[in-house]
């Protein structure tokens, strides 16, 4: 598998929530955005935005730092926003039911360095990163990830 890179300029949260716009159509079942970056960076900014765009309606999606878990009914996959912060170790990731998850629904984590050795190595990994006044959003995946990001328009 081929990886590649590629970064973008976010200049504000409505550009974040614009670009999980644009990625949401892009899903299918059995993806994974692993998303990383520091307290803030606007991880849950960008998953939000990105069930609201996927279910195509205003939804509330509050973060999973305490229940772990949020999933939404979604007609082609189930959304499972998981936000492993509080992890301790990788084997609650089968406590979760992540590994089916991972199969069959659209997953969205946070916090995936918790996943060890669990983390699908088919998954896109978004780093969202202070930049300026703003945020720089570096993808890494294989390269028809990249590929799908580009030909979507979700790259601009």
């Amino acid at each position: 598998m081929t990886l590649e890179t590629a970064s973008l300029f976010l200049a504000d949260a409505a550009a974040t929530a614009a670009l999980a716009g644009r990625i949401a159509p892009l899903l299918r079942a059995g993806d994974t955005i692993l998303l990383e970056g520091d307290i803030g960076a606007g991880k849950t900014t960008f998953a939000r935005a990105l069930i609201r765009a996927r279910l195509g309606r205003e939804e509330e999606v509050p973060s999973p730092t305490f229940t772990l878990v949020q999933t939404y009914e979604d007609p082609e996959a189930e959304i499972w926003h998981c936000d492993l912060y509080r992890l301790t170790s990788p084997d609650e990731i089968l406590e979760l039911g992540l590994d089916a998850a991972f199969e069959e629904g659209i997953c969205l984590i946070e916090w995936p360095d918790r996943l060890g050795a669990t983390a699908p190595c088919e998954a896109l990994k978004l780093t969202i990163s202070l930049e300026g006044e703003g945020r720089l959003a570096s993808f890494d995946g294989s390269s028809s990830w990249i590929e799908r990001l580009r030909n979507g328009g979700a790259l601009g």
